[in-house]
């Protein structure tokens, strides 16, 4: 009885989390009516914020029902690769010498192309990032492609719609464009080892759909900011030293390495203090490291994992009841509510799952990434970087709800086909 009640109330958290997902943008907005106030309201409108401070709440829900060590030994069993290795990986893919290498790529690429250069530079942001996603994983796309349009797409001038159906249009291609291997997209990676799938089936099972859709999705995207786009002003002051190549492959190597060991804390996690000396030590190459940004990221996902451990009881029946279509749709719909990683994890506990229902069971978690902030662990990274292109500096959970609606369609015609 005692778990039962555990359980509904950590259900009953779970939803008030998302109920504060959606109205993060409100608190944004009393922060503006009630500057005496606005520290508080600004903290509840950080959506990076809300997962974790209602983990906070179910570990003391915890220990009110049960006891100090049982909710300690709970937070204490849950595994926090995941929002490390975000962490670190948006720290070290937004460095200077990364950033400057991979948009001197970019550049190199719009000037070859007969076409203005922001167009082409956005496209490439919105299809050929986040397929690259399938290398370096999804979350290094993520911060790469957020930086590189921010300048172009997500600032002031663009109608509010069109920069939230871009962004809908980046989740959904960060989603999909990871599946092209087995190991960079998180959903994927979940069910990789149980099902034994590996690159080669990846690519030619869920990679070309998904390369497909991306594409489509990005210039149909391009074509309707077509008349918004404009070269970014240069800086006011330019940095001024210029970075050498070999300080750009050397933060290339690091980006690397954490990728090659991303399952493996102890190691990525040595590897990013031996990367933070290394900037401290060649600093003149170097900007600020997005540090703050990638704590709130990483303290999202903790949220998200430690509020998520205990939603199980509800969500695997739900998921292993269902024929393989209505699998699909149900795990596009589930995606939206919660995090789709977790979802294929609980697909790959289900003794006797189909092939079918597997295919259908991630196709359906990776064409729903995109909907929410909570539907795949890059999307917060996202938004931290984004949010500041957006009136109120904050973005509404429903605007993205929207914006995503139609590439995820795209998405999901393409694995159904």
């Amino acid at each position: 009885m005692q778990a039962t009640v555990l359980q509904t109330t950590a259900a009953i958290l779970f939803a008030l989390a998302l109920v504060h997902t959606f109205a993060a943008k409100w608190f944004e907005t009393l922060a503006h009516r009630h500057p005496r106030h606005a520290g508080l309201f600004h903290i509840l409108g950080e959506v990076e914020v809300v997962f974790g401070l209602w983990a906070f709440v179910l570990v003391v829900a915890m220990a009110l029902l049960g006891s100090g060590k049982e909710a300690l030994d709970y937070a204490e069993s849950r595994h926090y690769t995941e929002p490390l290795f975000v962490f670190v990986v948006m720290v070290v893919a937004a460095s200077r010498p990364v950033l400057e290498l991979v948009q001197s790529l970019l550049s190199a690429i719009a000037r070859v192309l007969p076409l203005p250069t922001p167009l082409v530079l956005t496209w490439l942001g919105l299809a050929l990032v986040p397929l690259l996603g399938s290398l370096i994983t999804e979350p290094a796309a993520m911060t790469l492609a957020a930086l590189i349009l921010a300048p172009l797409v997500f600032r002031q001038g663009p109608p509010e719609w069109l920069k939230y159906a871009a962004l809908g249009v980046l989740f959904v291609n960060v989603s999909i464009g990871g599946t092209l291997t087995s190991y960079a997209a998180p959903p994927v990676l979940m069910v990789a080892a149980a099902w034994q799938w590996d690159s080669s089936f990846m690519a030619s099972t869920f990679g070309w759909r998904a390369a497909v859709a991306v594409l489509v999705n990005a210039t149909v995207m391009v074509f309707c900011l077509r008349k918004h786009l404009r070269v970014a002003p240069a800086p006011s002051r330019r940095p001024a030293h210029a970075v050498p190549l070999v300080v750009s492959l050397i933060h290339l190597g690091f980006l690397a390495a954490v990728v090659v060991f991303a399952h493996h804390p102890v190691v990525f996690i040595g590897l990013f203090l031996f990367f933070i000396g290394y900037t401290q030590a060649y600093e003149r190459f170097q900007s600020p490291l997005i540090l703050k940004e990638g704590l709130l990221v990483g303290f999202f996902l903790a949220g998200l994992v430690v509020l998520g451990g205990m939603q199980q009881w509800w969500l695997q029946p739900i998921v292993s009841s269902l024929a393989p279509t209505a699998l699909f749709f149900g795990a596009l719909g589930l995606t939206a509510i919660t995090d789709n990683a977790a979802l294929t994890y609980l697909g790959s506990l289900i003794q006797g799952i189909s092939p079918q229902s597997q295919y259908m069971l991630v196709a359906g978690a990776v064409a729903g990434g995109g909907l929410t902030v909570i539907a795949n662990a890059p999307n917060p990274a996202g938004v931290a970087l984004l949010r500041r292109g957006f009136n109120d500096e904050s973005i509404s959970a429903l605007g993205l709800l929207a914006g995503a609606a139609a590439p995820t369609v795209v998405a999901a015609v393409m694995f159904l086909v």
